[in-house]
């Protein structure tokens, strides 16, 4: 797995967690993280509200098209379903 370059704060409540237990915390985080932004798992969760057209979209294939367009369009939102 590759592993994104990203910066994390992350707050402990117990100081005493020795340097290994922090570095096992944030490679777990990290794995959560990646797969949870993984593109199947954005487009699942995600749908596309097209107020020009009038629609919202759910369909996978729109919702991956909306995602990876640069420049969207006035008036398209992408709308998380949490």
């Amino acid at each position: 797995m590759k592993r994104p370059n990203r910066d994390l704060l992350v707050l402990f409540k117990d100081k005493s967690m020795s340097e290994q237990a922090i570095e096992w915390e944030v490679d777990q985080l990290n794995r959560l993280l990646f797969t949870v932004e993984s593109p199947d798992y954005m487009c699942s969760s995600c749908e596309v509200l097209d107020l020009n057209k009038r629609k919202i979209l759910r369909n996978r294939r729109h919702v991956e098209s909306v995602l990876r367009e640069k420049h969207r369009k006035p008036f398209i939102f992408i709308n998380n379903l949490n």
